[in-house]
């Protein structure tokens, strides 16, 4: 789908109030990204770049996150995404970019979008590069607003991910209510799956799914041959780990491929 294909709201255009939201009103601390590449094993390219909260510094993501709390969870999920279409910009980065995003951040996905949609344009970034993605265990407010965003971010042309699949809830409900573009598997499913029956049972269960349900599944986490091996002989082929590349602060780095 090309850019000029498509289609949004009227209202999606009124950036009156974006430059406020760009802003981080509230938001008192300030941080940056580090890029981990997404690889397609089969064309053995980076598919896109996820980009990672870090401090200025390189500090954790947890020194971010830890930051956040009731009042200053929206200014932080506007400046994420704009902070990291900027950056991306600023990189050239030609692949897909895939920004994680707090559904409890988001009362309303077609209002909520406008600062995205503000940067893209200021920056000439292709919106129709971005794959917004979000964990499964944070605390939804409900269901039916988490398969609101959904559809509309797809609507508009976005893909979307559910992360970390496979730790702790799954969100088996949202996949019948309306099933991701992409399911990232989480590390503790991956590690050691190769030699591990119970979990060759498990991710046997969750391609089918996924192959009826039209999505693609990646694995992230990967650090070993043996796991890349294993996985891409069940058919998988996106991948996100140590084994290609570790997250470059305020870089894209290039992944290596076992051969």
């Amino acid at each position: 789908m090309g850019k000029d294909n498509l289609v949004f709201p009227r209202t999606l255009f009124d950036e009156s109030r974006c430059e406020e939201c760009a802003c981080g009103a509230g938001l008192d601390f300030s941080f940056t990204f580090a890029f981990q590449p997404i690889v397609d094993s089969n064309t053995q390219t980076v598919y896109a770049y996820e980009a990672l909260v870090r401090g200025l510094n390189g500090e954790s993501a947890w020194s971010v996150l830890s930051q956040l709390n009731e009042k200053n969870r929206y200014s932080f999920d506007q400046v994420c995404r704009v902070k990291a279409v900027k950056l991306a910009a600023k990189l050239k980065m030609q692949s897909l970019l895939s920004i994680n995003f707090l559904p409890n951040a988001v009362y309303e996905a077609e209002t909520c979008i406008r600062t995205t949609l503000a940067a893209a344009k200021t920056y000439n970034f292709d919106t129709t590069k971005i794959i917004f993605e979000f964990i499964e265990d944070e605390a939804f407010k409900s269901l039916g607003h988490l398969v609101d965003i959904i559809n509309a971010y797809k609507k508009m042309g976005f893909q979307t991910a559910l992360d970390d699949f496979g730790a702790g809830y799954s969100r088996y409900d949202l996949l019948i209510a309306s099933p991701t573009d992409i399911l990232k598997l989480d590390m503790a499913l991956i590690r050691d799956i190769h030699r591990i029956p119970n979990k060759q049972a498990v991710l046997t269960g969750i391609l089918t799914m996924m192959n009826q349900l039209g999505g693609r599944i990646l694995a992230e986490g990967v650090e070993t041959e043996e796991e890349y091996f294993w996985l891409r002989s069940q058919g998988i082929s996106l991948f996100q780990g140590y084994l290609f590349a570790k997250p470059g602060f305020e870089t894209l780095p290039m992944p290596h491929f076992p051969e």
